[in-house]
């Protein structure tokens, strides 16, 4: 009952008391094991177990406290917040797969494993300091050298993007299986933007991943910023999603840098910078980059993104909907995002394929004529992909609403003047916003974010 005793007495004992008790007890009551402790949030036994690369028993003489948590189907799980369980590199969310609905991760437990012949004791422990919540972890060996082999190989493992992209946002990090499958619709064959500027974003990417060794060579820093520049709705995200499927690189992900656990972003852009560098080669996205830079964290960024880590083998690829927003350090200082590319409203050529691409898509009976393709491409100037999208969308519902009483060309003639009231009302909307730093200084309550801006709610959530 040794161990479970060193548990209730741990965590009766103040925070800062609580890692070094558990260490001394250890080393006297096992004098003959080696020891290693630490805190790093990749060291998740059980996920690794579960990938068949180790076995994991928990101690029958130990209450082994675990937590049980339903996620259901396709369900975004949010920031990684549970039951007390560690926020920062959680390893009781570590690769998370979309299939599973009831995951149970230890929260206090003291596990025996087996792993390529050798034999660990493994305790886990969870606690409270202040705010924040501490996960900590001790492997009792035979030797230090291959309870260290033991502790590099779960935490390498566990760093892996496999089939998913890494979400982070709340200040923590999350495996998405869920986004990486959605994303594998938007592909460059099914992506439509202006002249060759969908060849050359393709081109330059392969190449970058492709050089490295020319890189390295010729002693160039091998590592990208781009900058894709344009209002919303014109093919920016689209084309995010298809370089991350053409590539075959890892994605890390930027939904956030704030939490409501700190005032300063400080700690969560290390966080973000340090993954990429440990994942690189890889493409690190933060999309929206006008809405995650404050004036405050501005300098910081910066330092991460150009300052003097390497960054090897990151492409920083970052949108923005608004240029003017961004400070001129940037968006215009060289080897930050040396390379800016255009998203502009389609012209009528991109709104003929765009429109012909959806129809062609529909059952016949929702299909436009060829005349009416024509027609629809001339009348939508000034309209985003985004809006033609909607206006298949917003004329199939009115189709089905009508019985289909009403031939596609009809109604979507009709609804191509009610997405332009929206159109106006929009740009109104979004003139009479308050500045950016203004919203970003807003307590999370009251700001909610769509698609190119952050605005003010006038109340929670």
């Amino acid at each position: 009952m040794y161990e479970e005793q060193l548990i209730n007495e741990a965590l009766r004992l103040p925070p800062n008391a609580i890692e070094y008790h558990v260490s001394q007890s250890l080393s006297e009551r096992f004098p003959d094991k080696a020891l290693i402790e630490g805190g790093d949030g990749l060291f998740n036994v059980e996920e690794y177990a579960e990938g068949q690369l180790c076995q994991v028993e928990a101690r029958a003489t130990v209450y082994n406290q675990v937590m049980t948590r339903w996620f259901g189907r396709a369900m975004d799980v949010g920031p990684m917040i549970w039951a007390g369980i560690p926020r920062m590199g959680d390893p009781t969310m570590q690769g998370i797969r979309g299939e599973k609905e009831i995951v149970e991760r230890a929260k206090n437990a003291w596990f025996t494993v087996s792993w390529q012949g050798a034999s660990f004791e493994v305790l886990v422990m969870n606690w409270s300091d202040g705010m924040n919540r501490v996960y900590h972890y001790w492997i009792l060996s035979d030797s230090k050298e291959i309870a260290h082999d033991f502790l590099a190989a779960v935490c390498r493992w566990n760093m892996e993007v496999r089939g998913e992209v890494l979400v982070f946002d709340g200040g923590c990090w999350r495996k998405d299986e869920e986004l990486f499958r959605a994303i594998k619709d938007s592909t460059f064959d099914n992506l439509i933007l202006r002249g060759n500027l969908k060849q050359e974003i393709h081109d330059d990417l392969a190449q970058f991943f492709a050089a490295r060794q020319t890189y390295e060579t010729y002693g160039i820093p091998w590592k990208r910023g781009i900058l894709f520049v344009g209002p919303p709705g014109n093919g920016k995200t689209h084309t995010v999603k298809a370089i991350i499927n053409a590539m075959n690189q890892p994605c890390l992900y930027v939904k956030s840098f704030r939490d409501e656990y700190r005032t300063d972003d400080q700690h969560n852009i290390r966080q973000v910078f340090e993954r990429a560098r440990r994942s690189a080669p890889c493409i690190l996205v933060l999309e929206d980059l006008d809405s995650l830079i404050t004036p405050q964290s501005r300098s910081f960024f910066l330092n991460e993104l150009d300052g003097f880590a390497s960054n090897a083998g990151i492409v920083t690829l970052a949108t923005t909907n608004h240029p003017e927003r961004l400070d001129a350090s940037i968006l215009d200082r060289p080897s930050r995002f040396d390379r800016k590319y255009p998203f502009d409203l389609p012209g009528l050529l991109e709104r003929q394929a765009y429109i012909a691409m959806w129809n062609n898509s529909l059952q016949q009976a929702l299909r436009l004529s060829e005349e009416a393709i024509a027609r629809v491409a001339e009348a939508t100037e000034d309209f985003s992909f985004a809006y033609l999208k909607e206006l298949f969308l917003s004329s199939m519902m009115r189709w089905i609403a009508l019985s289909q009483s009403q031939s596609m060309d009809t109604l979507m003639a009709a609804q191509i003047e009610t997405l332009r009231e929206q159109m106006v009302s929009a740009s109104a909307e979004e003139a009479a916003l308050p500045a950016p730093e203004a919203m970003n200084a807003l307590p999370p309550g009251l700001r909610r974010v769509i698609p190119g801006r952050v605005v003010y709610r006038g109340g929670p959530f």
